[in-house]
């Protein structure tokens, strides 16, 4: 394969300009430095050139100076690099690393040229988009020609791996548009089509003011529909590259749809006040919760449930579809952060889930291990507090470590509590309760007389975990399959047809106000009142 048969460096020269390189993505691309973590150590640096590279033309075309000196300044910066990348040599302290990269992956100049050409035509005049069609032309050219140049150096199978970048990298220039709307649109420049414009009655001016609320949230959910559209696409490119690498890749597809969550939270609010990258200077970023009109629920219980019939209707392996409901569970945390849930559990392997395939379980224990791997430094910088309820006994000892070393790191989050439901079943929870609370009687500890809810409680395997306020299942399944029947006594239920992998934050606020309509007696006449919503419990 190219690249691995010439040593990292040559020179003192080049290592700088790599480290260089890293400097500029750590200060001006932070998301991309965080997920270029995960990479191996032999290819990060690369990735990381080509992106700086980019990122530095960008730069360039952006920053300082009339549109003019800004125009002929990137014309010098594009006729330098081409010449470099025909002679194989540069000395510029930051191109000298792309430049050694390209030489050394053989990536396509074409490709190059493709992004400096676009980059060109942006900074000569506002660009104006007619259809998606020329949008995507756009798209492609800045930001799908820079993922089809990295995904070249991960050992790619096939084609239609590039095709797949591609489609993420136009996904990632949406992310960064809607992050620099109201920039763009205060300097003149609006990237949406104009198509999409005239059909609302909507002028450029009116994206500015912000005042016109429903017809832009109908241009929001346009462009959302899009966004979706090529993600779901481009969701099949963690599948085409070596394993070493899939865990970059994952992470830079739930950055996507966190960021496509946030824009569907925000709807026409973000043509006024934009959104900010999901990290700040490498650590994850705290966002506030979100404003809801509505009551929200204390404690809300998700079964995850459709993972292998997604899998099917999309015509992949059911590993994937474990995979992509791996990446869901992550954007329902990031959801019920921003809608201001207190208290959050999840199904993730239930007792009766012994019974499927070895295949099946390894590709789940993987997919459990991998989220929990790449998750808990996330989970801990965003004050998630993780606790693990069910069996101990039967997980491999690997998982079983993992789990236990994120429940003491975060045991002192408060902001939202996680409770992940791994070998669980109620039934056995319910029995190993009171056969503990028999034991204490046999003991002398407790009289049988005395045993009230209070006791059975403290001994299931979670203590202090509050009763369920709402249930939600998805994928059309109308049980609640053995899941925290003790605390499920009084909850609200809500069936949603979406299959799990194809669940977010907007199905999560939906499924939030069909709660808020409930009228909850608690066996009463009378609508109970919202339960408040408190901090976490203590241990």
């Amino acid at each position: 394969m190219p690249g691995n048969e010439e040593p990292f460096v040559d020179a003192p020269e080049t290592r700088a300009s790599y480290e260089l390189c890293a400097a500029e993505i750590r200060q001006f691309l932070t998301p991309m430095w965080k997920a270029a973590e995960v990479l191996p150590a032999a290819i990060r640096p690369h990735v990381l050139a080509v992106n700086a590279f980019t990122v530095r033309s960008d730069r360039i075309a952006d920053e300082g100076g009339t549109r003019r000196v800004r125009a002929e300044r990137f014309a010098r910066w594009r006729s330098g690099t081409l010449e470099e990348l025909r002679t194989g040599r540069s000395a510029h302290p930051l191109r000298r690393a792309f430049v050694d990269t390209v030489r050394r992956w053989e990536i396509d100049h074409a490709l190059v040229e493709e992004f400096l050409d676009t980059m060109r035509a942006d900074c000569a005049a506002p660009p104006v988009f007619e259809t998606f069609a020329e949008q995507r032309r756009y798209l492609r050219g800045i930001s799908g020609t820079t993922n089809v140049m990295w995904m070249s150096l991960l050992d790619v199978s096939g084609p239609q791996a590039l095709v797949s970048a591609s489609l993420l990298g136009e996904v990632c220039q949406l992310v960064d548009n809607f992050e620099d709307l109201p920039v763009d649109l205060a300097g003149g420049r609006c990237y949406l089509p104009r198509a999409d414009l005239r059909r609302l009655g909507l002028e450029v001016g009116d994206l500015r003011s912000g005042e016109r609320r429903e017809a832009l949230d109908e241009l929001v959910d346009i462009q959302l529909g899009r966004w979706r559209d090529l993600l779901e696409r481009a969701m099949p490119v963690a599948g085409l590259v070596s394993p070493a690498y899939e865990p970059f890749l994952h992470t830079v597809l739930l950055g996507a749809w966190m960021q496509f969550d946030e824009v569907a939270l925000r709807k026409s609010r973000v043509f006024v006040d934009g959104m900010e990258p999901l990290t700040s200077t490498g650590a994850a970023r705290r966002r506030p919760a979100w404003p809801v009109a509505h009551g929200v629920p204390g404690h809300v219980a998700v079964i995850m449930d459709g993972n292998r019939r997604w899998a099917t209707r999309q015509s992949l392996p059911v590993s994937r579809g474990h995979q992509a409901g791996g990446q869901a569970a992550m954007r329902l945390v990031n959801a019920a952060l921003r809608l201001g849930v207190r208290h959050l559990s999840i199904y993730a392997f239930s007792t009766e889930n012994w019974d499927r395939s070895q295949e099946e379980l390894a590709a789940l224990f993987d997919t459990l291990a991998d989220g929990i791997a790449r998750g808990t430094e996330w989970l801990h910088e965003l004050g998630v507090r993780v606790r693990w309820c069910g069996r101990r006994d039967r997980i491999d000892t690997s998982l079983a470590s993992a789990l236990t070393l994120v429940e003491s790191l975060t045991s002192n989050n408060d902001v939202l509590s996680l409770t992940l439901c791994v070998d669980y079943g109620g039934r056995d929870e319910l029995t190993d309760a009171a056969r503990a609370l028999a034991a204490e009687a046999v003991a002398g500890t407790i009289r049988p007389e005395d045993i009230g809810p209070a006791d059975l409680a403290r001994n299931m395997y979670a203590p202090g975990l509050p009763d369920v306020d709402l249930l939600i299942r998805t994928s059309g399944e109308q049980r609640v399959s053995n899941f925290l029947p003790w605390h499920l006594a009084y909850a609200e239920l809500v069936f949603d047809p979406t299959p799990w992998p194809d669940f977010g934050l907007a199905r999560l606020r939906e499924a939030l106000a069909t709660y808020a309509g409930r009228q909850r007696r608690f066996g009463g006449t009378l609508p109970g009142p919202a339960r408040p919503v408190g901090p976490a419990p203590a241990p």
